[in-house]
């Protein structure tokens, strides 16, 4: 269709008067989609370089929270024990930052920001998990390397042979990957959805960080951002409830910040796992010292008490078993 009007268009080289299209032989139809799609190339590049940068500011955040766990770990290497502290949250962590490589790496479009931090998750988590298996005790030392066959090796191996070997579509690959890593994250929210309930119970955040709770929640938000610009549900889903849990455990210390803080007492200090969920992808897990608030200890002192109870009945009786003559 050929156009004999003067009035102007908006094109890709400015304002064109469409007598001049038609004198150059343009076809007015092609001209318009030549627009609509210079358009949305423009849009798609304005996207895409909105979700690399909040990419690169997730990084920046959630290497923070990887780093978090050091002085844990410098005072396990101090020490040379890992006392009270437990294993499977970096086990779960180095878990969770494997199969968000895998992801990241199948995916390949836009994946830059998660293969870096994730690279870094695995490296960083690895260290922690060899740390503790060379300070811990020979029990402790043993069910961690158990735990590491049968969750980082058995079952990564698993997940990684039912992609590659059963799925022969690309996109299904990435998408059946996607939903296992979104079910891996969602699966640690009841940590904090525990710490929180402690809270109210307790009406006192001794045990909730407010640094902590800050920076997840602003690693939530960069790596929702990054899942939207980048049309990835996968990604965008554990962040909404990690943005959603981060909101609440701040305004509980709000709430809760100027309540009693229970004394220590002696030998009743131990030691909680906390889960610092960073739901990009990795989940940051690892342990802080905090008072019980729930009387764990003192369950623990009652059934202690029980069982020297029924050895003292028992070394009774056999101190009259002796004294019986025979």
């Amino acid at each position: 269709m050929k156009c004999h009007a003067t009035w102007t268009l908006e094109s890709w080289e400015g304002k064109m008067c469409l007598h001049e299209i038609e004198k150059e032989g343009v076809d007015l139809e092609e001209t318009q989609l030549r627009i609509q799609h210079s358009q949305t190339m423009a849009v798609m590049g304005t996207r895409h370089n909105l979700a690399i940068t909040f990419g690169i500011l997730g990084n920046v955040v959630s290497f923070l929270v990887y780093l978090a766990p050091l002085p844990t770990f410098y005072q396990i290497y101090k020490k040379k024990s890992t006392e009270d502290f437990q294993s499977l949250p970096y086990l779960v962590a180095l878990f969770s930052s494997m199969l968000w490589l895998f992801y990241a790496l199948l995916k390949i479009h836009g994946a830059a920001p998660l293969i870096t931090i994730n690279s870094f998750g695995c490296v960083i988590e690895l260290m922690y998990v060899v740390t503790y298996i060379t300070y811990a005790h020979k029990d402790a030392r043993k069910l961690t390397i158990k735990l590491f066959v049968a969750m980082n090796m058995g079952s990564f191996a698993l997940v990684l042979s039912v992609i590659h070997f059963a799925l022969h579509d690309p996109s299904l690959r990435v998408s059946v990957l996607g939903w296992i890593c979104v079910c891996v994250s969602v699966s640690v929210f009841a940590a904090p959805l525990s710490i929180m309930r402690r809270v109210y119970r307790t009406k006192s955040v001794q045990f909730m960080p407010f640094n902590l709770s800050f920076f997840l929640t602003l690693s939530a938000i960069m790596w929702l951002a990054y899942g939207l610009f980048m049309k990835d549900i996968c990604i965008a889903i554990p962040n909404v409830l990690g943005f959603a849990l981060g909101l609440l455990q701040m305004v509980l210390y709000g709430i809760y910040r100027n309540g009693g803080v229970k004394k220590e007492k002696a030998l009743e200090a131990t030691v909680k796992n906390i889960v610092a969920v960073n739901p990009l992808g990795p989940s940051e897990v690892f342990p802080i010292s905090v008072d019980d608030p729930n009387g764990l200890v003192d369950d623990v002192n009652q059934q202690f008490q029980t069982k020297k109870g029924a050895q003292d009945n028992n070394d009774q009786k056999s101190v009259d078993a002796k004294d019986c003559p025979v």
